[in-house]
């Protein structure tokens, strides 16, 4: 069967940017992508819009937002996709979808948030609407204190995890230097990630300032076509798998130190993909906190239930190590602009892929994996990716 292919892509900076808007934003990347792929405007069939918001913007309704900079766009279909922190991935999915339906030759995704506007306690309740207010609304410290809990649990159950954290903290921060979109772009070491310091105090214990990721401005976009009109294109990134997997919403409804919607989303997708995890050259993986990339490495089939530490402190998610995770930096350093975050993975996967991730580039870089989820392991999207060519 022929697949959809990532034949253009665009990335703003992120961080805290003077763009007033979501409008703004989406101008930044949105013809830039379309000149990367080469095509015109008018060739663009349909456009996928990802944007958490809840708050953060008075402007909603950001699929309409596209044709105020490319009104070559009039009368095509454009339509926004949320699903909390995967809301970037489920745009891609979306794209995908048509194209495989045979609905249009070219797709546009653009994802993007403006969080850095909106006061510091205002962001935590908006985060927390991603969680089940019914039951976990009074959690101290909002989204971080649900990962903060999940951390909690964990150490009960395996032990203090303070020093993988750390190592977690750490390796993204070393690996955020080298890519010149990352909010923070500064090695900050495993001692100041390790120790609770004025600069580095407790948020949600045992989750220290250093485990949380950024509040972000940010936008990235993506072209999607075919695989028979991407062979004839100058880049092609081809989906070997692209899998959803959604859990309950509730922590109360599951083990929350087993990320199981996570797990079954990469089995779904490794086996559609007729892969072993071994087989790939790196995952760009939904780092919102540490805990939550160590829980990852269990769910992805890296280590069993409770070792995860072992691939963080061992090396083996180091750049250089047997898979790496997060090159880019991740959530952790990069920045987490909630509607902008998958469609970013998606697209620094595909300059990997490529060969033109420039300073982030891998020696081995053949095969990509995506983890991006919405929520505590709510909603679950793995893509894999590989070169056309």
């Amino acid at each position: 069967m022929t697949e959809a292919c990532i034949v253009g892509w665009a990335h703003s900076p992120f961080g805290k940017l003077d763009d007033p808007d979501v409008e703004s934003l989406i101008g930044r990347v949105a013809g830039a992508a379309i000149a990367d792929a080469g095509v015109a405007p008018e060739e663009i069939d349909a456009s996928f819009v990802s944007l958490f918001n809840n708050g953060f913007s008075q402007q909603d309704f950001p699929a309409s937002l596209v044709l105020q900079h490319l009104p070559a766009l009039r009368f095509k279909p454009a339509t926004r996709f949320e699903n909390a922190c995967a809301s970037g991935s489920a745009a891609v999915h979306g794209a995908r979808d048509f194209l495989l339906a045979g609905r249009g030759r070219f797709a546009l995704v653009i994802g993007v948030e403006k969080m850095t506007a909106t006061p510091g306690p205002e962001v935590g309740d908006i985060l927390l609407k991603a969680s089940y207010r019914k039951q976990e609304a009074d959690i101290p410290a909002g989204f971080a204190g649900v990962f903060g809990r999940i951390a909690e649990r964990y150490f009960q159950q395996y032990g203090d995890q303070s020093d993988a954290l750390a190592a977690i903290a750490a390796k993204n921060h070393k690996n955020g230097v080298d890519n010149p979109y990352a909010q923070m772009r500064k090695d900050l070491g495993f001692a100041f990630c390790r120790n609770v310091s004025e600069k580095n105090p407790y948020v949600a214990p045992p989750l220290k300032r250093t485990d949380c990721s950024l509040v972000s401005d940010g936008a990235a976009a993506l072209v999607l076509t075919d695989e028979d009109t991407a062979r004839a294109m100058g880049k092609a990134v081809r989906f070997r798998a692209a899998v959803q997997v959604n859990d309950f919403l509730p922590i109360a409804s599951r083990d929350i130190t087993r990320f199981e919607g996570a797990a079954e989303a990469w089995k779904r997708a490794l086996d559609a993909a007729d892969l072993r995890l071994g087989d790939l050259s790196f995952v760009e993986s939904h780092d919102c906190f540490t805990i939550a990339e160590l829980l990852e490495y269990e769910a992805m089939g890296l280590t069993a239930p409770g070792q995860g530490a072992r691939a963080v402190l061992e090396g083996w998610t180091a750049k250089d190590g047997r898979l790496p995770v997060n090159p880019s930096g991740g959530l952790k350093a990069k920045g987490h602009p909630i509607g902008a975050t998958g469609v970013s993975m998606h697209a620094i996967t595909a300059m990997q892929l490529t060969g033109q991730a420039g300073t982030m580039q891998l020696p081995k870089a053949e095969l990509g994996g995506v983890f991006n989820m919405g929520g505590a392991a709510v909603a679950n999207y793995v893509s894999i990716l590989e070169p056309l060519r």
